[in-house]
């Protein structure tokens, strides 16, 4: 574990956190990827705090990803939300990747949403759709809970059900009640920031990948090691290369992100009135 991203620095930046925002025992934190920033639009009661002000937390230089930590409510219930996340393609080691989970924990947060943009791999998927992330491929070959271990923490953690099959089904009611397909899938995390040759993702195919980015399985290896019950969504942005006839960018993704940001709002929304 890389100092000062372990349980005693998670809960210093915790006990800053709770000052500043007022946060106690949230019912559901979230991590919010590429482009899908907006939902903290929604919260009633909003505070915020910037990453540089959470002690432990860097800057965050990635465009869509405003670096800000989010606090209000919906139907009545605490959120939490990260609008940003570290990535490893930033220079950053996996423990501080899976840090902010951390915090979160530290703070009361049970219950954690992960969401990212990502390139779908299977073919049928199509820009703009809304995946359920049902399980998760770690080919950053890298593991945020290597070292000794902290405090709390499993140290093997099981990892046969990594996201909540309860969770996954109030995320496939929501869908259905925001007029989204019902789509469930695997995600694969790579370290980027190159993305994905064709060979590349010939292989995520037959390695049983449906959807692949770069950020997201740090996150939830630390927070079953931290026993929290997890639930994802991928934001399919665009095809993955050799898939899409066309050249990739990051334009492309906060592009997408903003044509279905509406639709992801209601869903999420529609899940954390669920819980």
């Amino acid at each position: 574990m890389t100092t000062g991203c372990g349980a005693a620095a998670a809960r210093s930046a915790a006990d800053a956190v709770r000052e500043q925002l007022g946060v106690s025992n949230p019912a559901l934190a979230i991590i919010l990827g590429s482009g899908l920033g907006g939902f903290v639009a929604d919260l009633g009661d909003a505070r915020h705090m910037a990453y540089g002000d959470v002690p432990g937390f860097p800057a965050t230089a990635v465009s869509g990803h405003s670096g800000t930590l989010h606090a209000g409510t919906i139907a009545g219930r605490e959120i939490v939300a990260m609008a940003g996340r570290f990535h490893l393609y930033e220079g950053h080691p996996p423990a501080l990747a899976g840090f902010p989970v951390r915090v979160l924990h530290a703070l009361g947060a049970q219950r954690l949403l992960v969401t990212n943009a990502s390139g779908g791999v299977r073919r049928t998927l199509q820009a703009g759709d809304l995946m359920i992330i049902a399980d998760q491929i770690n080919l950053m070959w890298q593991n945020p809970l290597a070292g000794p271990v902290e405090q709390g923490d499993l140290r093997f953690p099981d990892m046969s059900a990594p996201f909540d099959p309860g969770l996954r089904e109030l995320l496939r009611q929501a869908m259905l009640k925001s007029g989204m397909p019902v789509i469930e899938g695997v995600y694969a995390g790579l370290p980027g920031p190159a993305y994905e040759t064709p060979a590349e993702v010939r292989m995520m195919e037959r390695l049983g990948a449906d959807a692949v980015g770069m950020s997201t399985v740090p996150e939830v290896i630390v927070a079953r090691a931290l026993r929290m019950d997890v639930a994802g969504i991928s934001l399919i942005t665009n095809l993955a290369c050799g898939i899409s006839p066309s050249p990739l960018s990051h334009h492309e993704v906060l592009e997408t992100g903003a044509r279905v940001e509406k639709k992801f709002r209601e869903v999420v929304r529609e899940f954390i009135e669920q819980l």
